[in-house]
This record gives structure tokens, sequence and C-alpha cells, in this order.
């Protein structure tokens, strides 16, 4: 993995109806990164084309929209992932524990933006 900026395109899986955009930064193994409701940060590991890692999400602000109910339902979840990297981006999938008690399931892709300055 390339350090620097990536966007991030989150899907839920296991008939969960959910997904989230935003932006990552990746440097040296942290990760730290952020959308308009959600902020995460994180560990990796890089093999040979190959990473995985670990994340705490946060929600930082209320949806705008009173019907819809956050996964997260405001509480801290952590999530662990694996996946594959090229020169222009990523693909990962992982899970997410939500409350300490419900698995989801997720993929995201990533795409390189820019380098570090």
């Amino acid at each position: 993995m390339k350090n620097g900026l990536y966007s991030i395109h989150i899907h839920m899986l296991d008939g969960v109806k959910g997904r989230d955009s935003g932006v990552l930064i990746l440097r040296d193994g942290v990760l730290l990164g952020g959308g308009p409701y959600f902020w995460s940060r994180g560990s990796y590991t890089v093999g040979d084309g190959t990473w995985k890692g670990e994340l705490a999400t946060n929600q930082h602000s209320p949806f705008a929209d009173p019907l819809v109910r956050p996964l997260f339902a405001g509480t801290e979840a952590t999530s662990g992932f694996s996946g594959t990297f090229s020169g222009e981006g990523a693909e990962v999938y992982g899970t997410v524990l939500v409350a300490g008690h419900r698995s989801l399931g997720f993929r995201a892709s990533l795409k390189w933006l820019a380098a570090e300055a």
C-alpha cells in the first residue's frame, strides 16, 4: 500500500442495507479517516499484494434524516479486514463488531487520490 490519501466506499453485507463513503489517510501502518457522519482510526500490515488490519469507528454527527437508523447506534464499533491492493487502490472484506455482540460483514473499495505531503 502506498502512503497517501484514499477515497473509500463501504457496503454492508449479510442482507443489511448500509453504506458509507469518505477518505482515509494511510501512513506507515496507521490509518485515519472519516466522512460526513463517522471517523475511524486503526492500523494495518502489508504483505505481498495483500494487507490486513483493524480499526475503530465512531459517529461524530447525527444523520440529517430522522428516519435513518444508524447501524452502530452511536457506539464505537471495531472492525477487522483483509484484502488485496495494487498501485492505485485496494479491495477489502471484513467484519464489524457492533456493541460487542453483533457482527456484520462488509466490503470496501479504496482508490488512491494523492501522495502524502
